[in-house]
């Protein structure tokens, strides 16, 4: 490693561990580097940065977090978890299970863990708790399962990935719902073991055709978001890009006129919030990519290829050691910075193992969609924290029994990389 490389690593770690924001902790890193060590005008940072933002692939996040934004607001997200009880409710510990089945059903709208766990993280912990399950499960159950905002799509750090590996989104959109749908089932199993000789919490009874017909009718237009989003897609009606707009006007149609839960008001706070949180990824996109670009005019993602090139001879080993050091990264930096900054180090090196860049996507995606709940820097934690009042320690430890299902779930997919591709394969988005 040259010594440029250690000062600019100790001033972005420096600047990590003194709680500076992610964003600003990338800019002042490459800052120091173009200005010290690179042999150019500042002002090809400055175009960097501009150049970034002027992507039109950007325009899906923006509107399906605006999307996310609209559920939570009105009635939709209740829908879908009344929805989602009246399967299981009747089963040993049917409440839990409706929670995680709630978050899969929110994922898929609105792609981002944080929208999830605010909008379903504040209504099924108590709802949970009023029904006599255990506090660490609860909170436990709603601080892990929203990760599946990310793994089932649409996801927005997906969206991040194709942008800089050119993978299919469709293609990667399609490898999300295998794991989605195992973690969702490995949580239940899990719920059903843990619940199953409880007599304390009271089960509702099993509900009857006319009252599972009532409740989806109840909830028919928030469903209907999800297959409009998805048979768009893969239908090809639309694009991805175009399918959030969609997926938006939509939300707003059946919240406004439908649902009556909103007014233009609400219209209005909606969508100042939304872009104040698509203007805080765009920060974090711009000086991710200018950090990527000192990278790559110091040749160091072809540097670390040939190190590892040089020291791993084994697919198996190199998945493993990709395992490893994302969950790491995870615990310290957010999704979108990781995948930004580390997703163009990492590239070069797949082809040397044989890797798919889509099946790599889908792993990079949950390892560090795992590293929303770990601490240090888990922003999971504290979202769920700030809404019980319990300390990062306690969330933690009952973060821990889901968190393992998910982690089991990412190394069985590791090396099943014929299991991941079958949808994007099925449906033409890779050979």
């Amino acid at each position: 490693m040259l010594t440029s490389d250690t000062i600019i690593m100790a001033v972005l770690l420096g600047c990590l561990i003194s709680y500076v924001p992610v964003f600003l902790s990338l800019f002042i890193a490459s800052t120091v580097g173009f200005l010290f060590f690179l042999n150019m005008p500042l002002g090809m940072m400055v175009q960097t940065l501009f150049r970034s933002v002027d992507n039109f692939g950007l325009i899906v996040v923006l509107f399906f977090v605006l999307c996310g934004n609209i559920m939570t607001k009105g009635k939709m997200v209740g829908k879908l978890i009344t929805f989602a009880n009246s399967m299981v409710s009747w089963l040993p510990g049917g409440l839990g299970m409706a929670g995680v089945i709630g978050c899969g059903l929110f994922g898929a709208i609105s792609g981002s863990t944080v929208a999830t766990v605010v909008a379903l993280g504040g209504f099924m912990i108590p709802a949970l708790l009023r029904n006599g399950y255990d506090e660490d499960y609860a909170i436990g159950l709603m601080t892990t399962s929203p990760n599946l905002g990310v793994i089932i799509p649409p996801s927005i750090s997906m969206i991040f990935y194709s942008m800089i590996s050119n993978v299919s989104l469709e293609g990667l959109f399609l490898t999300g719902f295998v794991p989605g749908l195992i973690i969702i089932l490995g949580v239940c199993i899990y719920t059903y073991v843990k619940y199953k000789d409880r007599k304390d919490i009271q089960r509702l009874p099993r509900p009857e055709l006319k009252d599972l017909i009532s409740i989806f009718k109840d909830g028919f237009w928030a469903i209907m978001l999800i297959l409009i989003i998805f048979g768009g897609i893969f239908t090809g009606a639309f694009t991805a890009n175009e399918a959030a707009v969609v997926a938006s006007v939509y939300a707003f149609f059946v919240e406004l006129v439908i649902y009556k839960s909103m007014n233009f008001k609400d219209v209005k706070d909606v969508c100042v919030s939304s872009a104040l949180t698509t203007a805080t990824l765009l920060l974090i996109v711009a000086c991710a990519t200018v950090f990527g670009r000192y990278l790559t005019f110091q040749n160091i993602p072809n540097r670390v290829a040939e190190v590892v090139i040089g020291s791993i001879h084994s697919e198996w080993v190199f998945l493993f050691s990709m395992n490893i050091l994302l969950l790491i990264v995870g615990m310290f930096m957010d999704i979108i910075s990781a995948t930004l900054i580390l997703g163009p180090v990492f590239l070069p090196l797949l082809s040397a193992f044989n890797v798919d860049p889509m099946h790599f996507g889908l792993l990079m995606t949950v390892n560090l969609a795992i590293g929303y709940c770990t601490p240090p820097m888990g922003v999971s934690l504290f979202v769920v924290g700030a809404m019980t009042g319990k300390d990062i320690i306690f969330i933690t430890k009952a973060a821990m029994p889901t968190m393992a299902i998910q982690t089991g779930v990412l190394i069985f997919l590791t090396y099943t990389p014929d299991l991941v591709l079958f949808m994007p394969r099925l449906f033409g988005f890779h050979k």
